[in-house]
């Protein structure tokens, strides 16, 4: 098969200036086979040149292409060359093409997924589009900027229900009409089929739905009321906050299998990875994010899909301003209030790695020169740094001039195409502040600037100079908290004073500290920017012994999250991070921050920043840790902090006695009885330390028999330290290509493990070559699966940078995975220095 072509810029420029798509008729039958399906499409669009003879393509990746007409007249299929199918000849005015093609099911969730439930049998497919994978579901003009009318019309086994971007009606014989949309362009175009189990209601006059497999029916009514109440909640807010209406005719909510990402704002189908049904118990956290995840595809609407980027260099304005908005209005309109205490910790430290290896790049690049080379900028500075940049861009604009902005820029490109051009330009038409400067400081440049305190008195006078590093380049409105010790509780702090400051682009600067020193000095108090802070001395020994004693939770995320980035950084020994944690996890209260200080202490301290010597001891603290933790919580009033130890009592477990009795009672003492999600995860932990075989892995699996029983099973088989099982997981990987997307994470999860470190040894040198291998043949979704979950994280040793870096050098890695290995072996380089230090 001819090589792939991605688009460039310049190409989707050029035919944008040439043509005008207007509607796109679409007709796909989903009853041919289990492995393929028909796709016909008819285009009509107007060639806007005076010129005559001239020539473009249109895209389209089929199993088979049958036939093509342009204008009543055939063209020969031979002529694709890749994806592109050459229209050549031109006139002036209107074209109609057809196309007809048999197209590939997706296994990877790109294009048309099929899945096949092993709970009922029950088969469910439904599309993802995003950048350029509407090709493998019909032919278009595939890019963001040519947006038309969609009409489509689906022919389904006859007990499936057919889901698009507009209401569907069923016209008899299994054949599905949608209404036609609104202009949207390809890549937001969506259909989900299969037997769902759907809950229906109304709001403002528009019908809203939510759809799962039936397997899951049970747990999506538990939760039912919960997620419309959300959907409603959310979208009234929007409706205060904007002053366009909804433009779609629905808005329903499927929640699919083995979809990649968390959810893909389809106009008027929003589609979520269907985890989010929850078959097990789950933290209020978890459901907060969940919560979050509905408002920030709601944002889309508005955002990405009635007004959408010219092209894929403004991503960033998509994804930054949906999870500004998804935080902020879930805190607004539901009774999750402190989701930026979630995003200091959880989120926001994604977009600070991101932005400190060598794959950073700004918030708005100028050169995404093609379809490729867009597809790496989905990371955490498109979503986590952007949405922080647009925190502290509110905090300076003010929330007032900001929505007046974003009405005035929705206003001006509904149901077109915008740039950051005209974002700034709008959001300047609302207030005198130089906004063009501020994108200039904060969206065109890289990395994270560093703030460090320093308290000293001046003729009797205290000051406080912020100390910046000589390459920070951003301003920053900030808070500084200055704490006393509370007289009334020695573990308690109380706040004094929240001062604020603009600090400049470049320089210290300097004010008025008045009264006695602090006990603790935190900058970023309420953390309105994105910046690393340090603390003077005396500050850093309250945090070792009062940082539980912080009155506000988004304070200590500030605090955990400096500490993080101090350890990161070479600054602060391990160690001393897990003497805190140890010293204060066990008397905090929030569930987002015992999570978070957790995770970074069980992954990255024990699981790669210490050496195998010191790993059973840092497993240890963490083990006593949860320990505590569980005590604390015996008379039932944290069950979410309860929970999270468990799990993390279980994935710190060095011995298996205790996980082992809890398995076979089916309950932890005290609570809670294990679930599916807790029996999995103890069974894996006891593959790892051989404490397990797979006579009671395929009885687990009869027992929970579900799609995640199988990911479950397959991550426990691989889990298991013998040379057989790893030789089978290691072929089911990276030679069959029989893995969906979501039982090859599952065994790349499983794969490797510290404890196992020489039984796996051998396959770290194979990892390079064959993982290059899979990404060229099965594309990028398995390639950045291949590069994050099967990258083998644990051998922190020159030996596997040195292998992993002649592998860049020589092997040529497809886009996706090369910008994954860059990113890996940074945090490789980075755990060594962190070893060293």
């Amino acid at each position: 098969m001819a090589c792939m072509s991605v688009l460039t810029r310049d190409e989707a420029h050029n035919r944008a200036q040439l043509l005008d798509v207007h509607r796109y008729t679409i007709e796909l039958d989903l009853t041919t086979g289990d492995d393929t399906f028909d796709s016909r499409t008819q285009i009509r669009f107007t060639v806007l040149t005076d010129q005559d003879d001239t020539d473009t393509f249109v895209e389209v990746k089929p199993a088979e292409l049958r036939s093509v007409t342009l204008d009543g007249h055939p063209l020969d299929p031979d002529t694709l060359h890749g994806n592109r199918l050459p229209l050549k000849g031109l006139t002036p005015g209107e074209h109609e093409l057809h196309v007809d093609a048999t197209m590939h099911y997706s296994r990877t969730g790109e294009g048309m997924h099929r899945f096949t439930d092993p709970a009922d049998g029950e088969t469910y497919v439904y599309t993802q589009l995003f950048m350029d994978d509407v090709q493998r579901v019909f032919a278009a003009f595939d890019q963001p900027d040519l947006k038309a009318v969609f009409e489509m019309t689906v022919t389904a086994p006859h007990h499936w229900t057919v889901l698009a971007n507009g209401i569907t009606r069923h016209l008899g014989q299994g054949r599905w009409k949608a209404a036609p949309t609104p202009l949207i362009p390809t890549y937001l175009v969506a259909v989900a089929a299969g037997p769902w189990h759907t809950v229906r209601t109304e709001h403002r006059g528009l019908p809203f739905a939510l759809h799962c497999r039936r397997s899951l029916a049970p747990h999506l009514d538990t939760d039912a009321d919960e997620l419309l109440d959300i959907t409603r909640a959310c979208f009234d807010r929007y409706h205060e906050k904007f002053q366009e209406p909804y433009p779609f005719d629905s808005y329903d909510q499927a929640f699919v299998p083995e979809f990649n990402a968390g959810a893909m704002e389809n106009p008027g189908l929003v589609t979520f990875r269907d985890e989010f049904v929850f078959r097990s118990a789950v933290t209020d956290t978890q459901r907060q994010t969940r919560a979050m995840v509905i408002a920030h595809e709601m944002a889309h609407m508005w955002f990405g899909d009635l007004v959408t980027l010219t092209w894929w260099d403004d991503i960033w304005l998509n994804e930054s301003f949906a999870e500004y908005m998804g935080y902020q209005t879930t805190a607004e309109a539901t009774r999750f209030t402190d989701t930026w205490t979630d995003f200091g910790i959880t989120r926001k430290p994604w977009g600070y790695d991101a932005d400190q290896r060598p794959s950073t790049h700004p918030v708005a690049p100028e050169n995404v020169q093609d379809t490729a080379s867009a597809l790496l900028n989905f990371d955490g500075i498109s979503y986590a740094k952007g949405a922080s940049a647009l925190r502290q861009l509110v905090a300076w604009l003010g929330e007032k001039d900001f929505l007046a902005g974003i009405n005035t820029h929705i206003d001006r490109h509904k149901f077109a195409n915008a740039t950051l051009a005209d974002f700034i330009d709008s959001l300047a038409s609302a207030t005198d502040r130089d906004v063009h400067a501020w994108a200039d400081a904060w969206l065109r440049t890289t990395g994270v600037d560093t703030l460090t305190p320093h308290l000293h008195t001046d003729n009797g006078h205290r000051h406080l100079t912020v100390r910046r590093a000589d390459d920070d380049s951003r301003p920053h409105r900030i808070t500084l908290g200055l704490y006393d010790h509370d007289l009334d509780d020695t573990r308690g702090l109380t706040l004094r004073t929240r001062l604020e400051a603009d600090l400049p682009s470049h320089g210290d600067t300097t004010i008025s500290a008045p009264g006695p020193r602090p006990a603790l000095l935190v900058l970023n108090d309420g953390d309105l920017t994105y910046a690393k802070i340090r603390f003077d001395d005396h500050s850093f020994r309250t945090i070792r012994t009062h940082l539980s004693g912080l009155p506000d939770p988004l304070t200590r995320a500030v605090v955990w999250n400096a500490l993080r980035d101090a350890v990161r950084d070479g600054d602060l020994p391990a160690t001393t991070y897990l003497d805190i944690a140890r010293t204060h996890l066990p008397h905090e209260t929030d569930p987002a921050l015992v999570h978070g200080a957790l995770t970074f202490a069980t992954t990255h301290i024990a699981g790669r920043y210490t050496t195998p010597e010191q790993r059973p001891a840092a497993l240890t603290t963490l083990t006593d840790l949860c320990r505590d933790l569980i005590r604390r919580t015996e008379d039932g009033d944290h069950p979410d902090l309860r929970l999270i130890a468990v799990r993390h009592r279980i994935d710190t477990a060095a011995h298996p006695d205790t996980i082992a009795a809890w398995l076979a009672d089916g309950t932890v003492p005290g609570g809670p009885e294990l679930d599916p999600e807790l029996r999995w995860r103890i069974l894996t932990r006891l593959a790892v330390l051989d404490a397990t075989d797979e006579a009671a892995i395929a009885a687990e699996l009869a027992h929970d028999p579900s799609a995640t029983g199988q990911e479950g099973a397959a991550r426990c088989r691989a889990a298991l330290p013998h040379e057989d099982t790893k030789a089978h997981a290691w072929d089911a990987m990276f030679h069959t290509d029989d893995l969906s997307n979501y039982l090859f994470t599952a065994t790349a999860q499983g794969f490797w493990q510290p404890e196992q470190a020489d039984l796996v040894r051998p396959y770290v040198a194979r990892y390079y070559k064959d993982a290059v291998a899979l990404a060229a043949r099965r594309g990028p979704a398995i390639a950045e699966a291949a590069g994050h979950w099967a990258f083998p994280a644990h051998a922190v040793d020159p030996e596997t940078l040195r292998l992993g870096e002649k592998c860049l050098r020589k092997a040529d890695p497809t886009p996706a995975l090369r910008r994954k290995l860059v990113d890996q072996l940074d945090d490789l380089a980075r755990a060594l220095r962190v070893r060293q230090a």
